[in-house]
């Protein structure tokens, strides 16, 4: 066992004092730590080894909090880019949508959503001149479409490793970009269990107040950090992702939004339960319990989308021989 040097002590002592310190975001550190183990943990047993052992286990459960890694001070014009990524604000993500009725299988509770990032944008621009109350097309959030980015990416990376096993070729280099990929997914789905992400009601009761909501900027932090490191272990939450079996997602744009928008019905709940005590100290039966199920949807989502990626890596797909 080798001994740090005194300065190497102190220097390994700082470092550990500002990790320690450093600000949360999306779940917080050990939430999204969670989500990403626990969906690994239960992929079944069909998808390629490497995506279950000990070592995708500890990488993609250390990705994480990665891109939340990303909004420091140090890099400005990343973080400023990249942080509408992490939610959606769901009541005014509708201007950018389509008014549907519920028969065509993309419609999510009377809307459909451009599938592409840029549509959305330019949709949502059209609209902005009617809704002064939002300030720019970045603060309504990007949420859905950088899972369908990260997701394709993921998917394109699991058929290259199938080209390279079924050529017999050497499959480590793919294989750290997959681990990689589902890391920075698991980090944007886990995102999308949490309710004060996709709402304009993010931290603090904005507008009409007549259930006497808390309006302090401090309910979302409580709720996804302090409240899940200080009462929630990995093992309460492993049977209610055990509890369900792996799905096929076939339309995953669709059912993402599904999965987005039952979120967003469960602010107020949030809310109700913060004003309960649900979340203060040890928080209360009922405000653990729905920490505990929220985590495990994004824990499934994320295992769901894994799966659903590698399944769909087979599917026949036209080769791409550059511009035409």
């Amino acid at each position: 066992m080798h001994k740090l040097s005194l300065p190497r002590a102190f220097a390994a002592l700082a470092l550990l004092t500002t990790l320690a310190s450093t600000p949360a975001w999306g779940w917080g550190r050990d939430g999204h730590m969670m989500i990403n183990r626990l969906a690994v943990q239960y992929l079944p047993a069909d998808v390629p080894a490497f995506l279950r052992n000990g070592n995708a286990l500890d990488t993609i459960e250390y990705l994480g909090p990665e891109p939340d890694r990303w909004k420091g001070r140090g890099e400005k014009e990343l973080s400023d880019t990249q942080s509408p990524d992490h939610f959606l604000d769901y009541e005014w993500a509708i201007y950018g949508a389509t008014s549907c009725t519920e028969g065509p299988k993309d419609c999510v509770a009377g809307y459909k959503f451009p599938r592409e990032r840029y549509d959305f944008i330019r949709a949502l621009s059209a609209a902005l001149p009617q809704h002064p109350e939002i300030k720019s097309f970045e603060t309504v959030g990007f949420q859905p479409w950088q899972v369908e980015e990260v997701w394709e990416r993921l998917k394109s990376d699991l058929r290259d490793y199938r080209k390279l096993v079924a050529a017999n070729q050497d499959t480590a280099p793919v294989e750290d970009a997959i681990l990689f990929d589902a890391g920075w997914l698991g980090h944007y789905v886990g995102d999308g269990s949490q309710p004060l992400h996709i709402t304009i009601q993010y931290n603090g009761w904005t507008g009409p107040n007549p259930n006497g909501y808390t309006t302090e900027h401090r309910i979302h932090s409580l709720f996804e950090s302090i409240n899940v490191s200080a009462n929630v272990k990995p093992t309460d939450v492993a049977p209610l992702v055990a509890a369900t079996k792996p799905v096929d997602i076939t339309d995953e744009w669709t059912q993402y939004f599904t999965y987005l928008r039952h979120t967003s019905t469960l602010v107020e709940k949030t809310y109700q339960l913060e004003k309960a005590g649900g979340f203060k100290d040890a928080g209360t039966p009922d405000g653990k319990a729905f920490t505990d199920e929220r985590l495990a949807a994004g824990a499934i989502e994320l295992r769901d989308l894994i799966y659903s990626a590698w399944v769909h890596s087979a599917d026949p797909v036209e080769e791409y021989h550059g511009p035409q």
